[in-house]
């Protein structure tokens, strides 16, 4: 492929998905990374992109939402690994709210086998891929349909989500800052996303390392409120994405890496949902003190057939997840 056609071709990535990194783009192009590098500092002279730490953007500073069916081809293997961890945060007979998103997809076919679940979502993709688990009981908000990712936002879905207390939230998003937290391209998801995000006690972000460092529009989840980040072993050149972990580490998140080089050690003391199996692997990160808790979220509520919405039950919750520390 000749470097004019080259080009192209990765211009029109990025305005197809909004942010692509160097290794997707090497891979789609069949060149090394060096090269993709050289191409995508030729195309940000241009005035046709922005250059990120690892990857590129359309220019301006935000990145703009891409649908569902660029999104599905993007970082697979990373979305499956972070989907296979954040389900070992899981516990039997637990109510959580799963936003809409391809890598609450993933985690959404895991959740198929936690058996006494509820699950709350406005996503009909993760609503589909729990469908058929006759042991997980699926809650949809209402709302007004969103074609481009297939989830119901509006105020029917903020209002069916009024009054609702759940022991976590799992959601994704376009972007993910140390500074500003979770971040959307489209105002409707980022309201529906807030509003999940205060029915939980936890909120638990899966994004993986290509928009670690992106920014985009809409706020969701200041970082403050993240109690925890699920994200796959960045590329040993990708000093944004790792430079970002240690800011979100320093702010107090708790980092579990899927695939990384770090002992799988780190959580072995923890019990019930929250043990790691042997084959993922977590890179340990510095963490400081405890979370703060969502204004007004109780603690952890087991699914009733009655309700989802009753008293919390004597005894304290069982020990979580040891926090991560480096070696």
């Amino acid at each position: 492929m000749f470097a004019a056609e080259r080009r192209q071709l990765i211009l029109e990535m990025v305005r197809a998905n909004g942010a692509v990194s160097l290794r997707e783009l090497a891979r789609v192009v069949q060149t090394s990374e060096v090269t993709v590098r050289r191409d995508v500092r030729a195309l940000e002279a241009e005035g046709l992109l922005d250059r990120r730490h690892g990857g590129a953007v359309l220019p301006g500073g935000f990145t703009r939402e891409s649908g569902f069916p660029q999104k599905s081809h993007l970082a697979t293997a990373e979305k499956t690994a972070i989907a296979d961890l954040a389900a070992n945060f899981v516990e039997e007979g637990e109510a959580i709210v799963v936003g809409a998103g391809t890598t609450t997809q993933e985690l959404a076919r895991r959740l198929a086998r936690v058996p006494g679940l509820t699950v709350v979502t406005n996503s009909l993709l993760v609503a589909q891929a729990l469908a058929h688990a006759n042991r997980v009981e699926v809650v949809m908000t209402g709302g007004t349909l969103r074609g481009s990712n297939y989830a119901l936002v509006g105020s029917g879905a903020e209002q069916s989500l009024h009054g609702l207390r759940v022991s976590r939230a799992f959601l994704s998003g376009s972007g993910l800052t140390a500074e500003r937290g979770l971040s959307t391209s489209n105002m409707l998801s980022a309201s529906v996303d807030r509003a999940l995000v205060q029915a939980a006690a936890e909120v638990v972000v899966l994004a993986d390392h290509t928009k670690l460092g992106t920014d985009t529009m809409f706020q969701t989840v200041p970082t403050d409120l993240i109690t925890r980040l699920v994200t796959d072993e960045p590329p040993a050149h990708d000093d944004r994405a790792a430079t970002e972990l240690q800011a979100l580490a320093d702010q107090g998140v708790q980092i579990a890496v899927a695939g990384g080089q770090g002992s799988a050690g780190a959580g072995a003391g923890g019990s019930g949902g929250d043990a790691v199996p042997a084959r993922q692997q977590r890179r340990d990160v510095p963490l400081p003190g405890p979370r703060r808790q969502v204004p007004g979220a109780g603690g952890q509520l087991r699914s009733a057939s009655a309700s989802m919405l009753g008293e919390q039950g004597p005894g304290a919750e069982r020990a979580r997840v040891a926090d991560l520390r480096r070696r």
